[in-house]
C-alpha cells in the first residue's frame, strides 16, 4: 500500500485529503473502486460521488499546487483568448485559455506544476504562462463543450452553459435496477414508482401498473435509495425526509428521482426525463398559439392537473421561441426537465435548488439578467404571481404553468391568492396582460397507444377583458359555452378526437365539465 500511495498521484492525492480532514479512509477507498473503472482523477470522482464539493477542492487545490484556483464553471471566456491553442493542443497539454494577465495569459491546468507543458505552452502562445489549478473533471467538460461544437467557439464560452450539458449522476451498476429502468423505457412509460408493500410500479397513461414480483418490504427500498443517491445525498435526505435529484445513463438516458418518506419507510418516484425537445406539433397543440409567442410581452399560461404533460407544453413553446425569435430566455425551472440549445435565442435555464435557491429568490433578480422572455416552470405563491405580472406588464413574454381544473378558474386562483385589499387591483392588471390560458387534458387513446391532447382555450379580448375586470369569470364559460374566437371549451376538443377516432366516447365524458352537452355534441344523445 505504501508503494502504491507514492507512485499511484490517486493514493497520494487521496491520502493527502484525508490527512487534511477533508474525506475518511471509507471515502477513499470506494472512490478508488470508482477510479478503477473510469478514467476520471480521484477528485474529480470524489466530486461526483458528493465526498467533495466544489469550494473545498479548489481550495485543496489552491494550497496543495500553491496556484491560484478557478471554478470554470462561473467563468466567461472569450473566443480570442480560448482560441490561442487549438483543441488538441489543449488536450495534449490539459491546459485552457482563460483569461490575459498583465505578464502574459492565466491558463488552467489540471496540473499546474507540471513544467514541460508550461515551457511547451509559453513556446506556442509567444508568451508567459501563469497557471491557475481546475478540477480535472470541469477541464474535460469543457474540452467536451467545444468538441461538441466543431472544435471552434466563436462567441463568448460561458461556464454555466457548459455545466448544464454535464450528466447530473451516475445509474449504479445494480442489475434488478437496470432491469426496472429498462421496462420503464421499453414500456415508454412516464415513471418508475418504488414503495414498499406493493411490487414496482409504472405509471403509463395516468395509470399504475404493478410489474411482476413480490411485495418490496422496506429494507429492499432503502437499499434501492442508498445504490441511487450519493453518501452527502443520503444524508441530506435523512435530515429533510425527501430529496430531488438526477440520474444519466449513458444507454438509458436522463431521469429525475424524488425520494420521500412515507409511514416510515422510503418511497422512490423515478421519472424518465425525454430528451428530444417537443414541438406543437407533437404535443397535439394548436398551430395557431404561434402567434402568441410573437408578442413583445403578456403571459401565457398552460394550466391542468398533475401528470396532464403542462411541463412538456411549456417547453415546446420555449423550443418554438427559441427557433423563431432572436431574444433573451431566462428560465427558473424546478427541476430542468428539457435541456434547450441556443437557436435564434439565447437560452438561460436556471434551476431550484442548484442555480438559485426558489421560485422567489430567482424572480426577484431576473430583471437584472436582461431577459426579454422569462419561463416560470410552475407559479406557487403570491411573490411569484406578483413578479410574473409586473414583468408581463413592463415589456416581456411571460410564460408559465399552474394546477388549475379549467381555464377560468386558473385566473380566479391568481386573484384568490392574493389578500382581499389587493385583489381588486390584481384582477385589472391581470385583465391587462394575459394573452391566452390553455387547460389541458391527457386522455389514453384506442388500443393503448400513447394519449391524446385535448384542451379549452380562454384568450384576451375586449369582452373578455371587461368581464374579469368586473369580477365576472364566472360568467365566461356559460355565455362562450358553444364556443368562440375567445373561448373554446374542452367538450370541443374532445369531440374532435371522438370523431377521429383518437379517443373512445367513454374517455372523453371523463374529462368533459358537462356529459350530457358532450353526448349531444357527438351525437350520441339518448
Amino acid at each position: 500500500m505504501r508503494h502504491d500511495t507514492v507512485h499511484n498521484p490517486n493514493h497520494r492525492i487521496g491520502q493527502l485529503l484525508i490527512e487534511s480532514g477533508i474525506i475518511s479512509q471509507e471515502q477513499l477507498n470506494i472512490a478508488l473502486k470508482h477510479q478503477s473503472h473510469c478514467e476520471e482523477r480521484i477528485g474529480s470522482v470524489l466530486l461526483r460521488l458528493g465526498y467533495l464539493n466544489t469550494e473545498t477542492l479548489l481550495e485543496f487545490l489552491r494550497k496543495h499546487f500553491g496556484t491560484p484556483s478557478l471554478d470554470l464553471y462561473s467563468i466567461h471566456i472569450a473566443p480570442s483568448v480560448l482560441n490561442a491553442l487549438t483543441l488538441e493542443q489543449m488536450k495534449s497539454l490539459q491546459a485552457l485559455p482563460i483569461i490575459p494577465s498583465t505578464k502574459g495569459l492565466f491558463v488552467a491546468m489540471a496540473d499546474p506544476n507540471n513544467i514541460k507543458a508550461v515551457n511547451e505552452l509559453e513556446f506556442i502562445l509567444g508568451r508567459k504562462v501563469e497557471p491557475v489549478a481546475v478540477p480535472h473533471i470541469q477541464m474535460e467538460a469543457v474540452f467536451r463543450y467545444i468538441e461538441n461544437r466543431g472544435g471552434l467557439i466563436t462567441t463568448t464560452l460561458s461556464g454555466e452553459d457548459v455545466e448544464k450539458e454535464q450528466p447530473e449522476g451516475v445509474m449504479p451498476d445494480n442489475l434488478e435496477l437496470k432491469k426496472l429502468i429498462a421496462q420503464l423505457m421499453e414500456k415508454n412509460a412516464s415513471d418508475l414508482l418504488i414503495s414498499a408493500g406493493v411490487p414496482p410500479c409504472l405509471k403509463l397513461n395516468n395509470e399504475i401498473i404493478r410489474l411482476p414480483g413480490l411485495d418490496l418490504i422496506p429494507a429492499e427500498v432503502e437499499q434501492i435509495a442508498k445504490e441511487l443517491m450519493t453518501e452527502q445525498q443520503f444524508q441530506e435526505f435523512l435530515e429533510k425526509g425527501e430529496l430531488d435529484f438526477g440520474l444519466s445513463s449513458p444507454t438509458a438516458g436522463r431521469f429525475r428521482v424524488n425520494a420521500y418518506r412515507q409511514r416510515g419507510s422510503i418511497s422512490l418516484a423515478i421519472r424518465n426525463i425525454v430528451e428530444d425537445i417537443p414541438t406543437l406539433a407533437s404535443c397535439g397543440l394548436p398551430d395557431w398559439l404561434e402567434e402568441f409567442i410573437t408578442r413583445p410581452q403578456g403571459l401565457i399560461l398552460i394550466t391542468g392537473p398533475t401528470g396532464h404533460g403542462k411541463s412538456t407544453s411549456l417547453a415546446a413553446l420555449i423550443n418554438l421561441i427559441n427557433t423563431k425569435r432572436k431574444c433573451n430566455i431566462i428560465t427558473i425551472e424546478d427541476p430542468i426537465e428539457f435541456l434547450h440549445k441556443h437557436k435564434m435565442s439565447n437560452i438561460n435555464q436556471r434551476e431550484v435548488g442548484r442555480d438559485t435557491p426558489s421560485f422567489h429568490e430567482g424572480l426577484s433578480h431576473i430583471f437584472r439578467q436582461a431577459p426579454d422572455v422569462i419561463m416560470i416552470g410552475e407559479m406557487r405563491d403570491p411573490e411569484s404571481f406578483e413578479i410574473a405580472i409586473r414583468a408581463a406588464e413592463t415589456g416581456h413574454l411571460v410564460v408559465s404553468t399552474m394546477h388549475a381544473n379549467s381555464s377560468t378558474t386558473a385566473i380566479e386562483r391568481i386573484i384568490e391568492i392574493f389578500p382581499p385589499e389587493k385583489q381588486q387591483q390584481i384582477r385589472i392588471q391581470l385583465a391587462e396582460v394575459f394573452l391566452v390560458v390553455i387547460n389541458q387534458r391527457l386522455i389514453a387513446r384506442m388500443k393503448g397507444a400513447g394519449r391524446a391532447l385535448a384542451y379549452e382555450k380562454l384568450i384576451n379580448t375586449p369582452r373578455i377583458r371587461n368581464m374579469i375586470r368586473e369580477g365576472k369569470t364566472y360568467n365566461i364559460r356559460a355565455i362562450f359555452k358553444h364556443s368562440a374566437t375567445e373561448y373554446q371549451p374542452m367538450e370541443v376538443s374532445l369531440n374532435n378526437l371522438v370523431r377521429r377516432g383518437e379517443i373512445t366516447l367513454e374517455e372523453g365524458i371523463k374529462y368533459s365539465e358537462n356529459p350530457i352537452a358532450f353526448k349531444e355534441m357527438s351525437g350520441k344523445s339518448p
